[in-house]
């Protein structure tokens, strides 16, 4: 029994010193103890004295700095000493580098204290130098899977701004390094998912892991809260519907599918998906195929007018006319703000593109009228391409916009469309085509019908849901509902042709 004793009091007895401080030690490896600083503290601590972790460079990283001099200190970095011992002003000072044999080292680890170092001590500040190295290590490793991620991203990006410009040549070769075959593919879907902005990190990254390298997806520059989502593969929607059934205030638009270089365009229709996703059970909606007024027009006149509006840009260099087409169409869509954002200039940048081509088209856009004029011929040539430069003109003469208006399948069209109105005992019809008439401005509207603008901008915002179509917010929508304006008379087509 006693033989029993003595071994229970070796096996389960007091811990020695140095046990102890070791099983210390390796807690500062635990998930929550990964801190330099608090690491060299506890060193400080342990052995009763001051303590200083340097980088590789000489700077300070924590503890008390002043524990070395500057030479001594340039000995351990570059290698000529390992560690050093020393007494210096009735303090006794131990010093050893940080980082492995033959190799610069990560930084330089001390402790001065008022008694001399034993063995016990300079062997718990060597192994807290093992430990500090390979917390630097991991903040390195963890530092550049960072900028990875960013880099990564500001590439997704870029492919994006490209996609936007109906760049596509360039869009696959700078998705080809990172993502190769993701868009091998002529044709995409653009989602729009919507989180509250706290959350967009963190669902990002769930709809990287969720799509794979099937899908392009990007933190939108424009809204804190979306997430954009390209995606060739027809897959990721139910991939993307799973995700946002889980979490609970989020939303998903979905366009309808569209080549690469309408990127654009399927963007602007995702947007417009996600305003009626807000309020559907599921929080998800895709946008609707709908009678768009330009598919009720005749194609071979469409495309004739839309050339001879656009002729005028026919002397620019390709790229210039390019770059300039691409941004004027973003910036009709949304705000130049957002279309600044998305492309990654200045709104400086977006305003003088657009001036520009008001210049070549002799076009105000200041008046909606005119911009939904510009819209259409601008998303034809992007359906059909650029009207050869010899084009025929037809055998009645040239088209005017009066003349693709006056289509009895569109004016019937465009009184279905606004007779809904009807139904209100308030003229909001009246009000809609007075804040159509100036330039979409609620006060200028107000002043013309002598109410107040909040009424104005609470009869617009009413007649929305009645239309089916965002009008506050601007784009295609709006635009649509111009159209029908003019294709009824209620509205004078713009002084865009002579």
């Amino acid at each position: 029994m006693a033989g029993r004793e003595d071994r229970d009091a070796v096996t389960h007895g007091p811990r020695s010193p140095s046990a102890a401080r070791a099983e210390e030690l390796l807690d500062q490896l635990r998930p929550g103890g990964r801190d330099v600083r608090k690491v060299v503290a506890w060193l400080a601590d342990a052995l009763h004295g001051t303590a200083c972790l340097l980088d590789g460079a000489g700077a300070p990283l924590a503890g008390e700095p002043g524990v070395l001099a500057e030479g001594l200190i340039a000995d351990l970095l570059t290698g000529r000493l390992a560690s050093a011992a020393l007494q210096d002003r009735g303090r006794h000072v131990h010093a050893v580098c940080v980082g492995r044999p033959h190799a610069p080292p990560a930084g330089v680890l001390a402790v001065a204290r008022a008694t001399p170092f034993d063995r016990p001590a300079a062997e718990l500040l060597s192994r807290t130098a093992a430990v500090i190295e390979l917390l630097l290590r991991a903040d390195e490793s963890a530092a550049a899977g960072r900028r990875l991620e960013q880099a990564a991203s500001a590439l997704r990006l870029a492919v994006l701004q490209l996609l936007m410009v109906e760049d596509t040549v360039s869009a696959r070769r700078v998705a080809a390094g990172l993502w190769p075959g993701l868009l091998d593919t002529d044709t995409a879907t653009v989602y729009v998912v919507e989180v509250h902005p706290d959350e967009r990190e963190r669902l990002t990254a769930e709809c990287l892991a969720a799509t794979g390298r099937q899908a392009l997806v990007v933190r939108c520059p424009a809204v804190d809260g979306h997430v954009i989502v390209v995606a060739p593969a027809e897959t990721v929607g139910r991939t993307l519907r799973s995700l946002v059934g889980t979490r609970p205030h989020t939303y998903l638009g979905g366009s309808t599918r569209h080549t690469l270089a309408r990127t654009a365009t399927a963007y602007g229709q995702a947007v417009s998906a996600l305003a009626l996703a807000r309020v559907r059970p599921d929080g998800t909606a895709v946008y609707a195929e709908r009678t768009h007024p330009e598919r009720l027009m005749d194609p071979g006149a469409l495309r004739a007018w839309s050339g001879r509006l656009l002729r005028p840009l026919d002397a620019l260099p390709h790229h210039t006319r390019a770059e300039l087409v691409a941004t004027t169409r973003l910036g009709l869509e949304f705000t130049a703000v957002s279309t600044a954002q998305i492309l990654g200039v200045s709104r400086n940048t977006v305003r003088a593109r657009m001036e520009r081509v008001e210049r070549f088209l002799s076009a105000d856009f200041s008046q909606l009228t005119v911009r939904a004029a510009v819209h259409l011929a601008l998303n034809t040539e992007a359906v059909h391409g650029p009207a050869p430069a010899a084009a025929p003109a037809p055998p009645d003469g040239e088209v005017r916009l009066g003349d693709l208006l006056a289509d009895l399948a569109l004016r019937t069209w465009a009184h279905e469309l606004l007779g809904r109105l009807a139904a209100d005992t308030r003229d909001v019809r009246g009000t809609l085509r007075a804040w159509i008439a100036a330039g979409g401005n609620a006060e200028r509207a107000a002043h013309r019908l002598g109410v107040h603008a909040q009424t104005v901008r609470e009869h617009v915002r009413g007649v929305e849901p009645v239309l089916e179509r965002r009008l506050l917010t601007g784009g295609s929508d709006l635009y649509e509902v111009v159209l029908a304006h003019l294709a009824t008379g209620d509205l004078e087509p713009p002084a865009l042709e002579a």
